[in-house]
């Protein structure tokens, strides 16, 4: 039975990869197509667009306007990009509750260690995936709309460009507290979980309860860093949130539920439980 469902789960979660990593693509799909109808929506962009309205108009249509035919293709691949990204974290949300439903047939261990690796592979996609999206613009007169900035924040990516513009503090807190500290704790738990029977192993625990500690950190660290992300002084900014922090959200469940699951699967109990379950 034990290798049954080994020889289930490994599909699902290559499966589970696959979908993340569609995801991710049509996400950063989505980013690009978005940056290209700001870059036409900027105010050389419209200024260009009128000039080209007006040359098509004085025309007769002769010569067609070709921003205009370029801005409506790039806005329906923008939207096909979006439901995509957002298709696809719907399969791997499902195949995700399968897999954890499947999980409640596992010994207690078993269960812990399949919740751990679903809470792996979210943190990773939640990661490098683009949590959110800000355009600041502004009304100029005979322009309209225009777009003065785009940009598109991920985690890590953030992490980068905060150590290129001097930012350190924030991008040492944000690298510690939302990737290092989380990987740390999620391997820690697995590989407890599965050299639990070796007595070297049991001295883990006492470093994954100071962990367990930090756990809810990284949810703080994150909400100040969206704060961060879309405050602005005087323009007007527009956030749209991105599927990198559901897949986030979606790590800070599963690594609560793990927590909670390890100290009892670690516990000197969990050993005869383990050995009745088939």
């Amino acid at each position: 039975m034990k290798f049954l469902r080994i020889a289930i789960l490994i599909p699902l979660f290559v499966m589970l990869g696959y979908f993340g990593t569609q995801a991710y693509h049509a996400a950063k799909a989505y980013e690009c197509s978005t940056a290209e109808i700001a870059q036409l929506s900027d105010a050389s962009g419209l200024a260009q667009g009128k000039l080209d309205y007006l040359t098509s108009v004085i025309s007769f249509g002769l010569i067609k306007d070709k921003r205009q035919a370029k801005l409506m293709q790039l806005k329906k691949e923008q939207t096909e990009h979006q439901q995509q990204s957002r298709q696809y974290l719907y399969y791997f949300l499902v195949l995700l509750a399968v897999i954890i439903l499947f999980s409640l047939s596992c010994t207690l261990t078993g269960m812990t260690l399949v919740l751990a690796t679903g809470s792996l592979v979210s943190l990773i996609f939640g990661l490098i995936n683009p949590i959110l999206m800000v355009t600041i613009h502004k009304e100029i007169e005979h322009l309209g709309d225009v777009i003065l900035s785009f940009e598109s924040k991920g985690i890590m990516g953030s992490v980068g460009k905060l150590f290129e513009s001097g930012e350190s503090v924030v991008a040492l807190t944000i690298l510690l507290f939302s990737v290092i500290i989380p990987i740390v704790k999620i391997s820690t738990l697995i590989f407890t979980l599965i050299f639990k029977q070796f007595r070297f192993a049991h001295h883990l625990v006492s470093f994954f309860k100071h962990l367990g500690k930090w756990s809810m950190v990284d949810v703080f660290v994150v909400a100040i860093f969206l704060v961060y992300l879309t405050s602005n002084q005087g323009e007007v900014s527009r956030a749209e949130i991105q599927i990198g922090l559901y897949f986030f959200l979606i790590y800070v469940i599963l690594s609560m539920i793990t927590t909670m699951l390890t100290q009892k699967a670690i516990s000197p109990s969990s050993h005869l439980h383990d050995q009745k379950m088939p």
